[in-house]
């Protein structure tokens, strides 16, 4: 009888052993429907995390069970691609992490070029949560559908542009004057109501945080009432079709304040809307009560918008660029081939500069790209080589995330000096 018992016993922990632990951690949504030829965002909680940290997110096309840890973790075969830290929107409070999952395009077409090989046409998104008092890591999975980008999409913002009806990056007004009117170009998955506000950061005000220009609907339900605010010109309420992309008018020109000199501040603030497909339910997440809306959500923080209040021509506001200045050489100077270096005062805003070299008759010569804290670069010697007639031009541009100018310089000219003579014979 104790020999059978024995045998038992250890067929029991055998079975305990061989089948995957089931995650503790909950979420909602658990299932989601994604477009299958681009981005897509959509607002996730996770609920019941005990002494836990989240850490990377993975997607992929199969699941393997995590043992010893907790949960199915992605196999290691099928990763697509794993979140970037830019895209990283998630918050962690308390028990509950509200994490926003933007698929980047690349992973959808992978997802894509998978299904169409014979694959199931849907594909998985893994949190792996660490135990910060030594226990196991824990993997939560949510089940992303294949569809395209339309009515059973999360409403969620894939991009916007704002521009004024100019071609200067800033644009330059006197005092008292119309500014030109201006929109907004979004493009979007999804459909419903796009619910809003401009507002406009007057010279003084404290700027806009990166989480002030995050939608309503990318931030946790606690998050949002804490949003800064600043001088609201007008409203706005739109549907959008499932067409994926929309111009948004602005306000009304005569609503932009130009009493006060200085630098202005554009926003575009989308709250947050009731969208089915993007809904979160707080109760199944083990995160509280209620259900979160999330239409409009986005992954990103919003562009501002800048324009220039004073008595300066229009277009120095396009040079001032939050302090951008050319330094060296002065204008039409005569500098020696191996004395080319260019200084400039930095922008506080800008994350990296681009200095551009042409001829005097525009012909491109030579660019560079400089990080922030750098205010100087010394030319190659093949771009004084190139210039045959001597005559070159340069300018830098002060640059945002993705490539987004926030200021640029005018053009400078400047002559190389004949190389000396040697005297050897």
């Amino acid at each position: 009888m104790q020999h059978f018992k024995a045998l038992l016993l250890a067929g029991t922990l055998a079975l305990v052993v061989a089948t995957p632990s089931v995650a503790d951690i909950s979420r909602d949504p658990n299932g989601v429907n994604v477009s299958s030829q681009g981005a897509t965002t959509v607002f996730i909680t996770f609920g019941n995390l005990q002494n836990q940290v989240p850490v990377e997110a993975t997607w992929c096309g199969e699941l393997i069970p995590a043992a010893p840890d907790l949960g199915l973790r992605c196999d290691p075969a099928t990763v697509f691609g794993r979140l970037p830290i830019r895209f990283d929107q998630s918050r962690l409070a308390g028990s509950a992490f509200t994490d926003i999952m933007s698929i980047p395009p690349s992973v959808a077409r992978r997802a894509y070029q998978a299904a169409a090989a014979g694959e199931t046409s849907s594909f998985f998104y893994v949190r792996r949560f660490v135990s910060t008092v030594g226990g196991p890591d824990e993997y939560v999975f949510v089940t992303c559908r294949l569809a395209g980008g339309g009515a059973r999409v999360p409403l969620a913002l894939l991009d916007v542009q704002l521009r004024f009806a100019s071609d200067l990056p800033v644009v330059s007004v006197l005092t008292g004057d119309l500014p030109p009117q201006l929109e907004a170009e979004i493009s979007y998955n999804g459909t419903g109501r796009l619910e809003g506000r401009w507002e406009v950061v007057l010279p003084g005000d404290d700027p806009p945080t990166s989480r002030d220009l995050l939608t309503e609907a990318s931030l946790p339900i606690e998050e949002r009432p804490l949003q800064r605010r600043y001088l609201e010109i007008g409203r706005f309420n739109e549907f959008l079709p499932p067409t994926g992309r929309v111009v948004l008018p602005g306000p009304d020109p005569q609503l932009l304040p130009t009493e006060v000199e200085g630098l202005h501040q554009v926003l575009l603030r989308i709250e947050a809307s009731d969208d089915k497909e993007g809904d979160s339910n707080l109760a199944a997440a083990g995160a509280g009560q209620g259900v979160v809306h999330s239409g409009a959500v986005a992954g990103f923080p919003l562009p501002a918008l800048r324009y220039f209040v004073g008595s300066a021509p229009t277009g120095w506001a396009a040079s001032a660029g939050n302090g951008l200045e050319l330094i060296a050489p002065p204008q039409d100077s005569e500098v020696a081939a191996t004395e080319l270096i260019f200084r400039w005062h930095l922008a506080r805003d800008a994350v990296v500069y681009r200095l551009e070299i042409e001829t005097a008759a525009g012909g491109a010569l030579h660019s560079a790209l400089l990080q922030q804290g750098i205010g100087s670069y010394q030319a190659p010697t093949f771009v004084a080589a190139a210039a045959a007639d001597k005559e070159l031009r340069w300018r830098v541009l002060a640059l945002l995330p993705e490539d987004r100018e926030l200021g640029r310089t005018d053009w400078r000219g400047l002559r190389l000096a004949a190389p000396e003579e040697s005297d050897s014979p």
